[in-house]
């Protein structure tokens, strides 16, 4: 694993000098859009829902739509001025008892892994959130954003878990939860039994995604019977705006189409004695050239996950 921050957990006047890593990895096997009659990438283009053109990315702009139907707009020296958090330490807040913490909070996990030096405070913050059956509060800067995360143990080591803020986290407005509901005892009885007798210790190795194995599956099937077929060579050899090649393409095209109208005949080949294209009638569209190129778009392909025990 790669670190992705280094600095230091910082509680009283011992600092345990850490490394962050990501705790977990996403396994969903995600597809390509792709040309059906010959393979090509599919990829979508950043355009204006006012006038339809296609908007160069140095030319986007971040707006914020108020309920009223106002539109604000933030440039980058807008967005330079807000401020931004680079510190390089985790600061313990408080230390609070495990069962208070709702797991609804919860977002991100990340490994601290301690330097050699520091593993003997390390250990020790760990066995006292083991034995007082705390979590520490934190706060932490991580991508020039303060968050608000818990310091907790699994195994042997500790994990910081980012939290959601409280008003991110939304109440269940449902109306039917404050109907009265009658139940009888000889119902609680036989529920109650019913849970017990499906009672187990949680082994989450006794579960996987079934949905993902068979895609495995079905596009190894597809490998071994020979189901391919070579990925096309224009999407890999595709540089975006700043290629060269595109350049000259788009700027080619352009002086042919510009013959072509000012001709009414089949496009000419270009001669180099001629004159440059901008002297000639330019043609409705403009050149390929001069548009951001577009991210090619992805679909996951583990929409829904069913887990039962193996």
């Amino acid at each position: 694993m790669r670190a992705m921050w280094s600095g230091a957990v910082s509680f009283g006047l011992v600092s345990v000098p850490v490394k962050l890593y990501s705790a977990t990895t996403n396994h969903d096997i995600r597809f390509h859009q792709v040309h059906a009659a010959d393979g090509g990438r599919i990829k979508y283009k950043r355009t204006c829902s006012i006038d339809g053109e296609e908007v160069d990315y140095v030319d986007i702009i971040k707006g914020y739509e108020t309920e009223d139907g106002e539109l604000i707009t933030l440039d980058e020296e807008d967005l330079d001025s807000l401020p931004t958090a680079s510190g390089h330490e985790i600061d313990v807040i408080e230390f609070v008892p495990a069962d208070q913490i709702d797991p609804l909070l919860f977002d991100k996990s990340y490994y601290l892994e301690p330097e050699a030096k520091a593993a003997k405070p390390y250990a020790l913050l760990r066995e006292a959130l083991v034995q007082t059956d705390r979590m520490a509060v934190v706060r932490v800067a991580l991508r020039q954003r303060e968050t608000l995360a818990l310091l907790r143990v699994r195994e042997k080591a500790i994990v910081l878990q980012t939290m959601l803020w409280p008003d991110e986290v939304r109440e269940p407005e449902f109306d039917v939860l404050d109907t009265d509901v009658e139940l009888r005892p000889q119902e609680l009885t036989m529920a109650a039994s019913l849970v017990e007798s499906l009672g187990a210790d949680f082994d989450p190795t006794q579960f996987h995604d079934e949905y993902r194995d068979a895609v495995v599956d079905l596009i190894e099937r597809k490998r071994t019977t020979g189901e391919t077929r070579p990925a096309p060579v224009a999407a890999k050899a595709d540089e975006g705006p700043d290629s060269m090649t595109d350049l000259l393409s788009a700027l080619q095209a352009s002086v042919e189409a510009a013959r072509a109208t000012a001709g009414g005949g089949k496009p000419a080949e270009a001669a180099p004695s001629e004159e440059p294209a901008e002297k000639k009638k330019a043609p409705a569209r403009k050149p390929a050239a001069k548009k951001k190129a577009a991210d090619e778009e992805e679909e996951p392909a583990t929409r829904k996950r069913t887990r039962k025990p193996a």
